[in-house]
């Protein structure tokens, strides 16, 4: 259902127009909730250390989890010790767990296991968030800092620095769901919009997906150039929120496949890869970390690095040290 409706949330469609009445109710409804966190009609609960939450307002990954990767590199490299919280959407495990290194995406979801291999701090995912976070600050007393990857909208768990992520697609139509992708009026303020291989827009940060990469599957200390790529029947296959960014990453760095996007989280099965004619399949990190469990060495990986406007981590530190960014 999600699939068909996203084709009507980038313009203005006869149907998204018929669904208008909805998003303005739905727009109301946030409104009202927003309101009542606000002014404590609904209490928001504090961590004894500052939260920072990565989040976007459209439904669907922008580019979160690997700008999330990057500002606990840069809080850990200024002598913060951050830890990571996440929903862990498609996650089987309902209550607050840490998630171990080559945990099981299944259990854990893929963006919290990536999370965890890629981070270096530890990384608790929970359908409660506070609960999750409090599990966290209990089992690794030293983190002084949490960021929570999404939750732009779990306004239970307060929060001292907001990042809303934008990419090309921006608000699309402008609408609220189900007759727009956005959760939230577009707006809605935040402490930083960070633009993902976006238009610049004054008062934001630019941010970019670099490739970082290529690795094999089956063991990933071995390195993959390619030039190696050349010749072969190759595909690549996505499940992330954008897969059209993945694909012309490969493109621009040369190489030719038959693409193949599924829905954003989608539990592969094995025969979703029985692609006809192929040599090699090309896939992210967040669909690497569910693919390994079928044990396939024909299985290329991309990695790549969130290279972000400087000036963002030099604010957020700015606001958790207490002082007010210029």
């Amino acid at each position: 259902m999600q699939d068909f409706l996203e084709r009507h949330w980038y313009r203005l469609s006869p149907l998204s127009v018929a669904l208008a009445p909805i998003a303005l109710l739905m727009r109301g409804v946030v409104a009202a909730r927003r309101f009542a966190y606000r002014r404590g009609l609904l209490p928001a609960e504090r961590l004894p250390v500052p939260v920072v939450v990565v989040g976007n307002r459209i439904v669907g990954g922008a580019g979160k989890t690997p700008l999330v990767l990057r500002l606990a590199r840069e809080l850990a490299g200024r002598g913060f010790r951050p830890g990571i919280v996440s929903r862990g959407y498609g996650a089987s495990v309902r209550a607050p767990r840490e998630v171990p290194v080559q945990a099981d995406a299944a259990r854990y979801g893929d963006e919290p296991v990536l999370l965890a291999e890629r981070s270096g701090v530890p990384v608790w995912v929970g359908i409660d968030r506070v609960a999750a976070a409090r599990g966290l600050l209990r089992h690794h007393p030293e983190c002084d800092v949490v960021l929570c990857d999404d939750g732009l909208q779990h306004y239970r768990l307060a929060r001292d620095f907001e990042i809303c992520v934008e990419d090309a697609r921006g608000d699309g139509n402008g609408l609220l769901l189900p007759a727009g992708p956005l959760r939230e009026p577009a707006s809605r303020e935040v402490d930083a919009t960070v633009l993902n291989d976006a238009p610049p827009r004054p008062g934001t940060y630019a941010m970019r997906l670099a490739p970082a990469g290529l690795y094999a599957l089956d063991d990933p200390a071995r390195s993959v150039a390619p030039q190696a790529l050349a010749g072969l029947r190759l595909h690549a296959a996505a499940a992330i929120g954008n897969p059209q960014r993945f694909f012309a990453t490969l493109r621009s760095m040369g190489l030719e496949f038959v693409a193949h996007a599924f829905p954003d989280h989608h539990a592969y099965a094995a025969r979703d890869l029985a692609f006809p004619d192929c040599d090699c399949i090309v896939v992210t990190e967040k669909d690497a970390v569910k693919l390994r469990r079928f044990r396939r060495d024909d299985i290329v990986v991309l990695r790549v690095e969130a290279q972000v406007d400087p000036q963002l981590a030099e604010r957020i530190v700015e606001k958790l040290r207490g002082r007010e960014a210029p």
